[in-house]
């Protein structure tokens, strides 16, 4: 269904996937991948939002680079160049903006572990772009990331593994309180007994059906009436 595209980052060249609906055209979702790279667990995703009437692109942060290894994932996480990510993400805001397909006067962001992280940083970077705002089972694990969360504008739905040792509930509804206590929009849903990364079917030590099936209409209908 979908295509690599390529968009301009500031004055470097960038890509992603892209994934268009069969109608033809819809809101513009941007789509943020898990440590492990543009995979094509991340590809499905933009499929399945396509299927689901949604212009969804995901930017390749890394470059080219994919991995299976966690080890080796983490050592692309965190030697990730957070400002040329920045820019990357950005360059994929305006190419959707300027996209023919995209109706509607905001997008919407959604990422996956790292990229749960990096959603809610570019929503804080480019408040005026978004309109929804859905993280999964992603904080931010750079210390030096820490967004100004004032600039928030957009409201902002997460999903969160009651079992995560890595961005854990507690961190989580840490978050969630900090952003209320702004007077931002927030929702976190805690998914009591999953895993970390309970929505990716590639994974089926981790994969969890109902959790994910309730989290996937949780983000529909949140997108659908947040962008549509």
């Amino acid at each position: 269904m979908g295509e690599i595209v390529e968009f301009p980052s500031n004055g470097h060249g960038a890509s992603g996937y892209l994934a268009v609906p069969d109608g033809g055209s819809g809101p513009g979702l941007i789509v943020i991948q898990e440590w492990w790279g543009l995979v094509p667990h991340i590809k499905d995703l933009c499929d399945r939002f396509a299927a689901e009437g949604f212009v969804a692109l995901a930017p390749d942060l890394y470059h080219g680079e994919t991995t299976t290894e966690p080890d080796e994932a983490g050592k692309l996480m965190m030697a990730l160049n957070l400002e040329r990510a920045a820019q990357d993400l950005s360059g994929a805001v305006s190419y959707l903006e300027e996209h023919d397909a995209v109706t509607g006067d905001h997008l919407g962001i959604t990422g996956f572990c790292m990229g749960g992280g990096l959603t809610l940083v570019a929503a804080c970077l480019r408040p005026d772009a978004f309109g929804a705002v859905v993280p999964w089972y992603g904080l931010i694990p750079w210390p030096e990331a820490q967004p100004d969360w004032s600039k928030l504008s957009a409201p902002v739905l997460g999903h969160y593994a009651g079992a995560d040792g890595f961005f854990t509930p507690d961190a989580a509804r840490e978050l969630e309180s900090t952003l209320k206590g702004l007077g931002k929009d927030v929702e976190f849903h805690i998914y009591d007994g999953v895993d970390h990364a309970f929505f990716n079917d590639t994974r089926p030590e981790v994969y969890d059906a109902e959790a994910s099936a309730l989290a996937w209409d949780r983000t529909l209908t949140f997108l659908r009436a947040k962008l549509t």
